[in-house]
């Protein structure tokens, strides 16, 4: 876990005991998790889109447009609309704060849209990605945050989910002692500045720059990329041959939240670019999810774009 491996022997023979509590708990957060998204996901199956998801979405909680809107009232809108509408998904990451306040699912998405009468076998299919952000509230896990990032053509639903995966995003997650005076002022400046550097430095350089080693990134059309030199060689791919000096990316933060333990936190937005010589430009959420590091600022764990 990353509470051992950067607090070193000292800690480890003085404070065993509270070392190996705080794997314990972590991992029963973890795991809690996992069985909320489990079972979130077999109702959408089961019950249709609109009945699982008004049963788990928190008060505040949000999808994604054109930018961020209210998730509640856009299903209580569309309730008949939505209520053929299946979903099912499968994740292959979570992570989740020490303190067990926030956690985060990712993995491949199927929806299958409402189409009447057809048969099952007829009715129209989509793949993604797609990423729920869960919030405990008063004990129970909220959905808070959802990001579909679609993807053209089929994605396996066969993958399993890896406790050693974030074990190696908390490798380099800073000690409990390093957060005891981070805000969210200091996450909203982290997210800006690195909105500017993509200009100033290129999506690829600023993901190496400003991103964990064991980063994460999701982009439209792209199969996920892992670990610092893939993200980074995928996150410039994608942006790089639509920015130029006279065409910079806009990003504009519009929220976020931390956790409690002050070391996990996320935040969204949009960014774009203008369009030029009858080429559209650049029409993308985004979703960040960040870490305060052991170097002593936040790095960007996981991203999202969607397009629109």
């Amino acid at each position: 876990m990353g509470i051992q491996v950067r607090t070193g022997c000292l800690f480890f023979f003085l404070f065993p005991a509270v070392v190996f509590a705080q794997d314990d708990s972590y991992a029963r957060y973890w795991q809690e998790l996992a069985t909320v998204d489990t079972d979130f996901s077999q109702a959408a199956t089961e019950r249709g889109r609109t009945e699982a998801f008004l049963d788990v979405l928190g008060e505040g909680s949000l999808l994604f447009r054109e930018g961020p809107v209210d998730a509640r009232e856009l299903y209580q809108r569309n309730e008949s609309l939505y209520s053929l509408d299946q979903l099912s998904w499968r994740r292959h990451f979570i992570d989740v704060s020490r303190d067990g306040d926030i956690g985060i699912t990712v993995g491949p998405n199927v929806f299958t849209g409402n189409q009447g009468d057809q048969d099952d076998d007829e009715r129209l299919q989509s793949y993604s990605h797609l990423a729920n952000v869960w919030h405990k509230v008063d004990g129970n896990w909220k959905l808070m945050v959802m990001i579909v990032v679609r993807v053209p053509g089929f994605l396996s639903m066969d993958v399993e989910t890896d406790y050693r995966s974030t074990q190696q995003v908390l490798a380099e997650t800073a000690h409990p002692a390093m957060t005891e005076n981070i805000d969210m002022q200091s996450l909203i400046d982290a997210d800006n500045l690195f909105g500017l550097s993509i200009n100033f430095r290129g999506g690829q350089r600023a993901r190496l720059r400003y991103g964990l080693e064991n980063q994460r990134v999701y982009l439209p059309g792209m199969a996920p990329a892992v670990g610092a030199e893939a993200a980074s060689i995928a996150y410039g791919k994608f942006l790089d041959s639509r920015v130029a000096t006279t065409n910079p990316i806009n990003v504009k933060y519009m929220g976020g939240y931390l956790s409690t333990s002050k070391e996990l936190g996320y935040t969204y937005g949009v960014m774009t670019t203008n369009d030029i010589q009858g080429e559209s430009g650049l029409r993308a959420n985004y979703l960040r999810i960040w870490r305060f590091s052991a170097s002593n600022e936040w790095r960007i764990a996981m991203e999202l774009l969607s397009e629109f």
